[in-house]
Parts: C-alpha cells; sequence; structure tokens
C-alpha cells in the first residue's frame, strides 16, 4: 500500500507542477544525482574488466558499449538503466549471434558465480525475466564492497557487424541488406546497433533530454501506480517508444530548435499519444530509401497495423509493437486536463504535429 501511495503521490506532484513551472520540476527533481552517475559508471568499468580479464570463454571481447539511458545522457536521479554491450569475435554473423548467444550468456554467468568470492565488487545475478526462452541479457546488481548503492546492468553480448563508427557514421545498406535477410524476429538484432540508437538520442540538445526526462518520469511514475494498483505483469510499450515519440514532436514541432517552451512538448507527446493509433513515424538517417530491398521492407513495415514507430537503426523493428497503447492514451487524456498542462484555464498550447510523418517523395504516396 505504501508504494501504491508513494507512485501516486509522484504522478499528482507532476501533475500538479503549472505549466510555467515544468522546468524548475525537471531541476529539482528529475536531473541525474553525481555521485549516482559514478557509481553507475564504476559499475560498467568494473563488470567490463572482469569481462575482458578474468572470464575464461572462447571469445575476445572487440569492444564494450554502453547503452541504456545512462548511455543516452538521459538518466533520471538516481533510477539509471545501464545496458552493457559486449561485442564479442566469436559471432560472425545474426544466425551465429541467435544460436549460440545463451551459450556465451550461461558462460559468463558461470564465470562470474566462480569468480564471486574474490572480486573487488559485489555481484547478484538476477533469474530471466522469461522462464523457458533463450536469453538474449544477463540481467546483474553490481555494488562497490566500499559503497552502499548498487545498479543494475543488463550484460548484452553482440556480433559486430558495424566495426569502429565515428558520430557521422551510416552502415553500407549491406548490412541492413543481411540483417533483413537473416530473417529474425523483429528487433531481434538490434543489440548490434546499440551505438548507433544511443547516438541518435546523444546528439539531441540538452533541453530536449530534459523533455525526454520528463516524458520519462510520466511513464515511469504511471506504470509504476497501473502495476501496484491492478497486476504486476500489466504491459506497457516500450520506454525506447516514448523516447522516440518525443524526439519526433521536438523534430517535427520546433524544427529541432535548441531552445523551445517545454509545456508545450510535454503536451504535445501527450496528444500524441491520445491519437495513437494513427501513428506512423520514421527516420532515415541510417536507413533511407536508395536501396530497392530496403526500401520495399521498410515501405511494408509502414504499411502495417498503426501505430508504428521504427527504430532509426534498426529497419526490422517495430519499437510501437505490443499492448497497453490504449492505457496510456488514457492517461494521457487525463494528464491534458492536469495544471501541468494548463496555462490558467485555458490549455497550453502544443505544437503542429501530425500523428503519422509526412512523406514528401512521390515515391511514398502509396503508403499514406
Amino acid at each position: 500500500m505504501m508504494d501504491l501511495w508513494q507512485c501516486q503521490a509522484e504522478l499528482v506532484e507532476l501533475y500538479q507542477t503549472p505549466s510555467h513551472k515544468l522546468n524548475s520540476y525537471i531541476t529539482e527533481h528529475l536531473l541525474p544525482n553525481e555521485v549516482f552517475r559514478r557509481n553507475a559508471q564504476d559499475a560498467v568499468d568494473r563488470i567490463c574488466s572482469f569481462l575482458k580479464e578474468k572470464c575464461s570463454m572462447n571469445a575476445r571481447v572487440i569492444k564494450t558499449v554502453k547503452g541504456g539511458s545512462a548511455g543516452k545522457g538521459t538518466t533520471l536521479y538516481e533510477n539509471s538503466d545501464v545496458d552493457l554491450v559486449i561485442f564479442l569475435d566469436c559471432f560472425d554473423s545474426y544466425s551465429e549471434q541467435a544460436q549460440t548467444r545463451d551459450s556465451v550468456i550461461r558462460i559468463i554467468e558461470q564465470n562470474l558465480e566462480r569468480c564471486r568470492r574474490s572480486l573487488a565488487f559485489q555481484v547478484d545475478i538476477l533469474p530471466p525475466r522469461s522462464k523457458g526462452e533463450l536469453r538474449r541479457s544477463l540481467s546483474l546488481t553490481i555494488q562497490s564492497r566500499r559503497k552502499n548503492e548498487a545498479v543494475e546492468v543488463d550484460v548484452l553480448p553482440a556480433f559486430d557487424v558495424l566495426g569502429q563508427i565515428t558520430d557521422t557514421f551510416k552502415p553500407p545498406p549491406r548490412v541492413y541488406i543481411d540483417l533483413i535477410y537473416a530473417g529474425g524476429k523483429p528487433g531481434e538484432f538490434n543489440t548490434s546497433f546499440t551505438e548507433l540508437q544511443r547516438n541518435f538520442i546523444k546528439r539531441c540538445p540538452a533541453k530536449c533530454k530534459d523533455l525526454l526526462r520528463l516524458v520519462k518520469q510520466w511513464y515511469k511514475v504511471y506504470k509504476k501506480c497501473l502495476r501496484e494498483m491492478y497486476q504486476p505483469t500489466v504491459s506497457l510499450p516500450s520506454k525506447f517508444a516514448l523516447e522516440l515519440l518525443t524526439i519526433y514532436a521536438w523534430e517535427q514541432g520546433t524544427g529541432r530548435a535548441q531552445q523551445f517552451n517545454t509545456a508545450e512538448g510535454f503536451c504535445t507527446v501527450m496528444k500524441l499519444l491520445v491519437q495513437y493509433q494513427d501513428l506512423c513515424i520514421y527516420w532515415t538517417e541510417y536507413y533511407n530509401f536508395d536501396e530497392p530491398i530496403i526500401a520495399e521492407y521498410v515501405k511494408n513495415q509502414l504499411r502495417g497495423t498503426r501505430p508504428v514507430i521504427m527504430d532509426p537503426a534498426d529497419p526490422t523493428g517495430n519499437v510501437a509493437w505490443g499492448k497497453g497503447w490504449d492505457l496510456l492514451a488514457k492517461e494521457a487524456y487525463n494528464c491534458l486536463s492536469m495544471p501541468c498542462c494548463m496555462k490558467g484555464s485555458e490549455p497550453v498550447d502544443s505544437w503542429p504535429v501530425q500523428p503519422a510523418k509526412p512523406f514528401d517523395d512521390p515515391r511514398f504516396c502509396i503508403i499514406i
């Protein structure tokens, strides 16, 4: 009952914040704690050192990449999801990753169990989220023996299809053609594109990242309340889907402006959530429609049942897939009538953003 009261209080606090004070709310409640951020980085560094130096397996760590909110620069106060993607030379294709990833995870788990006492940090291995399925990640809580805070880290082995990349890197079409022909489940190999996903969000200006934090806080607290009130397993769309929806609203509503009105951005996202059945969003930074195989594949994705929000780094991933959009839409509609989305007795102005991204190129007029 205390958890329910607490999450309701957090939701009420956000809702009762006047729209002109949302920036102060972000500053006072959502910006990351520097001590916690350093502890999260320390946890990542420790597990990286273990994997490279003490973990016995028939594979070499090519590189490690920090994903999740910690890697994207959108961490909430004392709440950081750290995805540590480890690229291994034992994977030479998408299919090889699919076939052997689970066994690699088991080897890492066995190594951690074997070395647990000799490690300079305390590590607890969390049970798999889905029983009976092949695992894509190993979930850990890591805590320095000299510090109280524990940090959760998901370790995800992946195929290094991109190699070394820069901020302006764009994969050659062959990368995505091979991905399409691999025939995996939607988004199954998205860990291989973690750096592109991270850079896509990391490039956003500080003001946009604050808007992302505000939307994520609303999502996190509502999700917690929903599970406390109903059932722990109630499903909602992925947090990544809301992050991308927020970036889309910012791009379309402001022309990627560095500065904007936070309340207007927040209300725009809420209105788009209400219109979830019309969402059709995509980007062309990393893959586009110049290559016929990719073009036809992506067009088929965009013709699918809405909502559609394409992973900007992985054309096989519609991140809007899943249940719970109706629940989010209902709460977003409720949010729009709260002080955080009101200017006196009138609603806050929202940006003129359409739920479906327009297709300027005549090649795509058949889709929408």
